[in-house]
């Protein structure tokens, strides 16, 4: 045999200094701060192109808020055992200040049901340790505010709030679905009118036993509350089932929706002075009564430091709730409406809403989801909006704390029960989380238990610790496989036929009915008949037939003689491609690296996809897809006004302006190297295409690869991914991946089942006992055509 001698140049790979680490992404330390401090004040990016369509979009939405935040208010201060008045306080201050320093438009600060339940219990618990300052229960809230505040600017400036990303979505929703269940079941007396007769603020088990045994007692306040809560949800409902029934007036049923406190607010106190305005001192109903007019209370608090002290402990826990509420917020219509906070300058604009809150007696406000909603629906353009709505609020203030006299609490009561019944998990979700992560819907449900019937801190603390360690011991008890070779091949348009329906994270092995006869796969004709095999068509045509194939179809090792060779101008078999980091990192420097085709990314996630990292490696995909395509229809933001608010491009369209980048086709995510996928990750991965989606302004092909676990498979599979329409992919999900059988006896290869004994089992067995030929099956299911065993072939 003669050799052949090629010559290649040489690579000395070095290895990476110390130097090199720290030189890594080095910047100029002058423009390092001055970029610190200029993204400290994040209006002064945007606001000089403030125009008069942001005015206009900001101004309905300001109002539109505000109208909605000042019964809210005064409600949620009763849950924080505080006067009518500071609720206002802390609605006008939070968004006046919060505006100066958002990421977020759509994020409203103030006071929210949650964090009133934490300042009310803590008000209780530091009452209960210093009964001297029993009647000082709104310097204790301004207290908390400071403390608050000064540990979430502390944690911006230092730019840590990814230590907020510890935090799972199991304990978010297990804290806010048992806090929105036990304010429900501590405002239930009130609805009655039989809340002096018991605790409202001892476990809610208790509060729901002491509630029956006090039922017979109640009086006029049931029939406000109940009517109020009727006409609430009978509103909503009108709402709901007129904007889709009747599109032509989707506005006004928006609006009736929007404006339903007010209205039952309204009409509960119209009733209540009618019938109580001659007996203004001992009416029959339980009123609000007298509400200062005006900011009675502005100055510097007096502080004290044995209040200072009782509160240490509530600290933690307080901030938790305080901060977590508000950057899960923020990020979520962040990604609903396209634009990108950040979490840092969250938290920074957090601390300073509360602690210049203090000076205006304000206690702990953070971001409230139903008004966030609401603001993100009456098309909000800045952050600027705050203002029109701290204008109400003041307004509120000045002008109208002589009706406040009249509101019924009951009234309150069922406003507090309406706005606080979303909060909670409904059943399908529940069901949802179940399907994506049992273990960690065991850990929602048991936080929920624990907060309902111990404390909120007690269910926050626990399904944190809880998620952590169920995290730490999975990559603590992770198992290593022994690998063996196989050969593989790309098989162009295969006929699918003859499977199995199996469960989706059955370990069962199947043959396809599709054999190969013992000759040379280079011959054209024998992968004609592999292609073309119609094996019961006459029973059922080929679409048929791919709709049943089972949802996962693996291999048997059988008997047989291997292909000999392939031959590479054979068009029905594909050479593959090595796919590596588009940034060289560890590779030769003089390699030629091409990229994915146009309107296609590739990415390759280098951590396991769960609650840490997730969050950053979502935004590192979107600002990639930003960069390498275009707008899908930039005609959306022609004009000025049109622009997103934290848009920062060109203050006048230039004309005849042309964008080459491509509009995005496709995501392929290489998840090789994502051993584990958790509920977190998988939400992220739900929005992220949402987005992905609303920014090409088209349906983007989602195709995943290398996922092994069959938990990953089917989480992915729960929320839709996976599916689609292999004829119309503009990756080429037509060409599945097939491996041929392996020579050997079928008894010493056979792989293991766990119920050898099932009949399944044995119809599969008898199956593979009777083949002879070479034959080839797909390595992953036919029903999921983007998912993929490698990244396929690009073109």
């Amino acid at each position: 045999m003669s050799s052949i001698h090629q010559t290649v140049e040489a690579y000395d790979q070095k290895s990476p200094s110390v130097k090199d680490y720290f030189q890594q992404g080095a910047k100029n330390p002058v423009h390092k701060v001055k970029d610190y401090v200029i993204s400290l004040f994040p209006i002064l990016q945007w606001i000089y192109r403030y125009n008069l369509t942001w005015l206009y979009g900001d101004l309905i939405a300001g109002l539109t808020v505000g109208i909605v935040v000042v019964p809210q208010g005064m409600s949620y201060a009763k849950i924080a055992s505080l006067s009518p008045e500071y609720g206002l306080y802390a609605s006008f201050v939070g968004v006046f200040i919060y505006c100066f320093f958002a990421t977020s438009k759509d994020v409203s600060i103030g006071p929210v049901a949650v964090m009133s339940l934490q300042v009310g219990r803590t008000i209780i618990k530091v009452t209960e340790k210093y009964p001297e300052y029993a009647n000082d229960g709104p310097l204790i809230g301004i207290t908390l505010s400071l403390l608050c505040g000064s540990v979430a600017l502390g944690l911006g400036l230092l730019r840590l709030g990814f230590i907020l990303e510890f935090i799972p979505i199991p304990a978010v929703m297990g804290f806010m679905t048992g806090s929105a269940f036990s304010i429900i079941v501590g405002q239930i007396p009130g609805l009655f009118g039989v809340s002096k007769r018991l605790d409202t603020r001892a476990a809610t088990y208790k509060v729901f036993i002491n509630f029956w045994k006090n039922i017979g007692h109640s009086n006029i306040d049931a029939a406000f509350g109940l009517i109020s809560l009727f006409f609430l949800f009978l509103l909503k409902y009108i709402a709901s089932y007129g904007e889709k029934r009747a599109p032509k007036y989707k506005l006004y049923f928006f609006y009736v929706g929007v404006l339903r406190n007010g209205l039952v607010i309204v009409i509960a106190t119209l009733i209540s002075w009618g019938c109580y305005r001659h007996n203004k001192l001992h009416p029959a109903a339980s009123l609000i009564k007298t509400v200062p007019s005006g900011l009675r209370h502005v100055g510097a608090p007096t502080l004290n430091n044995d209040i200072i002290k009782a509160l240490a402990p509530e600290l933690p826990v307080s901030v938790i709730v305080l901060l977590l509420e508000h950057i899960a917020i923020s990020k979520s219509f962040g990604r609903v409406n396209n634009y990108k906070i950040v979490p840092d300058q969250e938290l920074i604009a957090i601390g300073v809403t509360n602690l210049i809150g203090i000076f205006f007696s304000a206690y702990p406000a953070t971001g409230s989801f139903s008004r966030s909603a609401l603001k993100a629906k009456c098309g909000v353009r800045t952050p600027l909006a705050g203002i029109f709505t701290g204008a109400v609020v003041l307004l509120a203030l000045y002008a109208f704390t002589d009706a406040f006299y009249w509101i019924p609490n009951a009234t309150l009561c069922a406003i507090i029960i309406h706005a606080v019944y979303d909060l909670m998990a409904n059943p399908k979700t529940s069901y949802k989380v179940w399907t994506v992560s049992p273990v960690e819907a065991a850990i929602f449900i048991i936080a929920v238990f624990i907060t309902v019937f111990v404390t909120i801190e007690a269910g926050i603390y626990f399904s944190i610790c809880a998620s952590a360690a169920f995290l730490l011991f999975r990559i603590a008890k992770a198992k290593g496989e022994f690998l063996g070779r196989i050969e593989y091949f790309e098989v162009i348009n295969p006929t699918i036929s003859g499977n199995i329906n199996v469960q989706p994270n059955s370990e069962l092995l199947i043959k396809t009915k599709t054999n190969i006869s013992n000759q040379n796969l280079n011959n054209s004709a024998i992968t004609e008949e592999i292609l073309d095999n119609s094996v019961d068509k006459s029973k059922e045509s080929h679409d048929d037939i791919k709709e049943k194939t089972a949802e996962i179809i693996s291999v048997h090792k059988v008997q047989g003689s291997r292909p000999s060779s392939l031959s590479s101008s054979n068009p029905n078999i594909v050479k593959r491609y090595k796919w590596v980091p588009l940034k060289l990192h560890n590779l030769n420097p003089k390699l030629r690296i091409l990229p994915p085709p146009p309107g296609i990314v590739v990415f390759r996630p280098n951590e396991s996809f769960t609650y840490p990292n997730c969050s950053r490696q979502v935004d590192f995909l979107y600002d990639e897809v930003q960069r390498v395509t275009r707008r899908g229809n930039p005609n959306k933001i022609s004009k000025l006004g049109d622009r997103p608010w934290n848009d920062h491009g060109p203050r006048h369209r230039k004309e005849n302006t042309q964008d080459d980048r491509p509009i995005l086709r496709a995501v392929i995510l290489d998840f090789s190297s994502v051993p584990q996928l958790d509920l977190t990750g998988i939400q992220n991965l739900v929005d992220i295409s949402k987005a992905i989606n609303r920014y090409a302004d088209r349906e983007v092909e989602f195709h995943f690869v290398g996922i092994i676990s069959p938990w990953a498979r089917r989480a992915l599979m729960a929320e839709g991914f996976g599916t689609g329409s292999p004829e119309k992919s503009v990756v080429g999900v037509t060409n599945s991946y097939f491996t041929s059988g392996y020579e050997g006896e079928i008894q010493d290869t056979r792989v293991k089942l766990e119920d050898e004994e099932s009949s399944i089992g044995k119809e599969a067995e008898s199956r593979v006992s009777n083949i002879n030929d070479d034959y080839l099956v797909p390595l992953i299911g036919t029903n999921t055509p983007f998912f993929h065993s490698e990244i396929p072939n690009l073109e």
